[in-house]
């Protein structure tokens, strides 16, 4: 039993050792020597301790391993900020674990401020070393530019100073992080393509189907290039993950999602992306993407799911209002097509996640959830401060008490004051809410046009600001927000 169990110690410390095997161990004593050696390094400065620092490493040893034999050659490098790379750290401010640095040789090139998926990590460094457009001088080049899972854009120029050269060029410098350019003037491999003065998108063989062209050329009447590349990149289904997911913001939005897995099972996820391409197509004012279920199971949270069931494709829509919907059929070609058909005629009923309307409102400070914000704060006939809060904020449970007092000295006022938990309930989209707490002043003559209040957090703060912007002047403050005695005490 202890064999086997030393066995197993074994093999694991073997298996970590094999893992890192590619990323470069760095001290104070070796830190600018090792540096030297080589032409782009990507540093990440550590504590073994450090929780972040432990999801990083695997990740971190995958890129490691996807950049060997890159041109020109990237290294990625380690340092442990608690041991023997101690006044490395420091020399460098590091003061936060992971941090992660580029060098060119031992120069401080900048921040790393990349993705932290091995993909990602070996994508963005790609894009921050060399040109932005890798010069093709043949077929052979052009052949191994595209043997990617990566859209890639190529530019074909009689010559290279042209108008559209010099416009392409402008673009890749834009775009570096995120597409692969190249581009050529090689008379041959202009021949060899059919090609003059064009710019042409490839779709890799991964992502190819039988719905869209597999290349798509530019010309001018198409407009500005990056609109061109925005608009056909991804293609009618683009793969959405957790370093692009930022790149589909235009909405309409339909996505889907599955067991999107490129790397363990590539044919079981096309199948699945091609049936939704295939009904996606004849939904030109639309955009659709694809997503693993379980990378975005905090997206399937806010549209109501726990727990995707099955292989089959779920389904989510946002509208160009940013409403909520979900399709509640079981996925087939014909119910997918239903309900893009009833979201573009509008017909669908949107999804409001919401708490339970509170049974007793009789609070003076009132709740609002999603399902009961029209009554309580949009048609409440009255001016309306309304706090956006999270109950796990430090700031909002200090904020709690003088909220609760500002309702009570504002009792008898025509002046609602409303909290919101922003956590468990949709916020009304003319609501931008980003931090915790945040604070709207809503005039009751203007719902439409809430007002973000950027005062203090005191309660004759408070005070102060709503007597100032009060619709009607309160009956127990002036306008400067000092106590007065009510009218009908005056005798």
């Amino acid at each position: 039993m202890l064999f086997k169990y030393l066995s197993f110690l074994l093999f694991v410390f073997v298996a970590v050792l094999a893992e890192e095997r590619d990323v470069l161990e760095l001290s104070d004593d070796t830190f600018t020597s090792e540096l030297e050696q080589h032409e782009n390094t990507l540093v990440m400065f550590y504590a073994p301790w450090c929780g972040h620092c432990k999801r990083l490493k695997p990740e971190y040893a995958k890129a490691a391993e996807m950049l060997l034999g890159n041109d020109p050659p990237i290294t990625l490098a380690k340092v442990d900020c608690t041991e023997s790379g101690k006044s490395t750290c420091n020399k460098y401010s590091v003061n936060g674990y992971p941090t992660l640095k580029i060098f060119s040789g031992s120069d401080f090139v900048s921040d790393y401020n990349g993705p932290r998926e091995a993909a990602g990590i070996a994508k963005y460094m790609k894009s921050q070393v060399g040109p932005a457009s890798k010069e093709l001088t043949g077929e052979s080049c052009l052949k191994s530019f595209l043997e990617t899972d990566e859209t890639s854009i190529v530019g074909f120029f009689e010559k290279e100073n042209s108008p559209l050269a010099t416009a392409f060029h402008a673009v890749t410098k834009k775009l570096k992080d995120k597409v692969r350019f190249a581009h050529t003037t090689a008379k041959s491999l202009l021949e060899k393509e059919g090609q003059k003065n064009t710019i042409v998108l490839y779709r890799p063989k991964l992502l190819q189907n039988k719905f869209e062209p597999n290349t798509v050329t530019y010309d001018e009447s198409m407009g500005d290039i990056q609109e061109f590349i925005n608009k056909n990149y991804f293609g009618i289904a683009g793969v959405r993950t957790r370093d692009n997911s930022a790149d589909f913001t235009n909405l309409p939005l339909v996505v889907a999602y599955y067991a999107v897995d490129y790397v363990k099972n590539p044919k079981g996820t096309n199948y699945w992306r091609n049936r939704i391409i295939k009904v996606a197509k004849d939904f030109p004012k639309l955009n659709f993407a694809i997503s693993s279920k379980d990378d975005f199971q905090h997206e399937l949270n806010d549209f109501g799911i726990d727990f995707v069931k099955g292989d089959k494709p779920v389904i989510l829509a946002k509208n160009a209002k940013n409403q909520k919907f979900v399709m509640q059929e079981e996925f087939s070609i014909e119910a997918f097509e239903t309900f893009l058909k009833n979201l573009e005629a509008g017909s669908l009923e949107p999804y409001l996640k919401s708490e339970p309307i509170p049974e007793d409102n009789t609070g003076n400070v009132k709740v609002a959830v999603a399902s009961n914000f029209d009554d309580v704060v949009t048609n409440n006939g009255k001016d309306t401060l309304i706090e956006f809060y999270a109950p796990w904020c430090g700031h909002c449970k200090k904020l709690a008490p003088v909220y609760d007092e500002l309702g009570d000295k504002l009792a008898n006022e025509d002046v609602e004051i409303v909290k919101f938990d922003a956590t468990a309930n949709d916020v009304p989209v003319q609501y931008e809410v980003r931090g915790f707490p945040t604070l709207f002043w809503v005039p009751k003559d203007s719902k439409n046009n809430p007002i973000k209040y950027e005062g203090g957090r005191e309660l004759d703060d408070f005070i102060k600001y709503i007597a100032q912007h009060a619709t009607n002047e309160l009956k127990g403050f002036d306008r400067k927000g000092k106590s007065v005695k009510p009218k009908s005490d005056e005798l």
